[in-house]
């Protein structure tokens, strides 16, 4: 028998405890529309999103920071049924907004990428678009209801504003 180490991004998915900052039925109940599963799915790649973002891998002015996480699409609408295809294979779209554009680059994701992948990837696919607040500025600006419209029409899983931090760990399980 092979024995494996931990993974690139090891979290834990134990009841939080009392000194725990992160609670992840917060975000599960943000998305109580959905079945159990699903809402486990959901709250899993948005922790993972958020404890294996590695902005180190570029070069900017500024400390990196998710903003934002958004559920888009059929999920993100109160009225998603389940049918034989959705109960068996979920396919999520998230949207993340982060600080500065540099942030976007896929250096700073593919650590996330992996995990989701191994993690979940037999059970789903999950597409992820990257966005700066600057993009959300010009989107206002300029009126695009494309963004806007899903922005408004999706669940916010996490808001940096408004959210606690990943504990001390979560955040160790991001391993480098």
């Amino acid at each position: 028998m092979i024995t494996r180490g931990p993974l690139v991004c090891e979290l834990q998915m134990n009841t939080p405890k009392a000194n725990d900052v992160y609670a992840r039925e917060v975000v599960m109940a943000r998305v109580g529309h959905l079945i159990r599963r699903k809402q486990q799915e959901v709250e899993r790649i948005a922790r993972i999103l958020r404890a294996c973002f590695d902005p180190d891998q570029v070069q900017a002015p500024g400390r990196g920071q998710i903003r934002r996480i958004i559920l888009i699409g059929p999920y993100a609408r109160k009225n998603w049924y389940e049918d034989d295809d959705t109960i068996n294979f979920s396919d999520y779209e998230f949207w993340i907004v982060v600080n500065h554009p540099l942030f976007k680059e896929p250096e700073c994701w593919a650590r996330a990428r992996d995990v989701i992948d191994s993690e979940l990837g037999n059970r789903c696919a999950v597409g992820l678009e990257f966005y700066s607040k600057a993009d959300i500025r010009v989107a206002k600006a300029e009126r695009d209801t494309f963004i806007l419209d899903r922005i408004e029409a999706g669940i916010t899983l996490y808001r940096a504003s408004r959210d606690a931090p990943l504990n001390d760990r979560e955040r160790k399980g991001a391993r480098p």
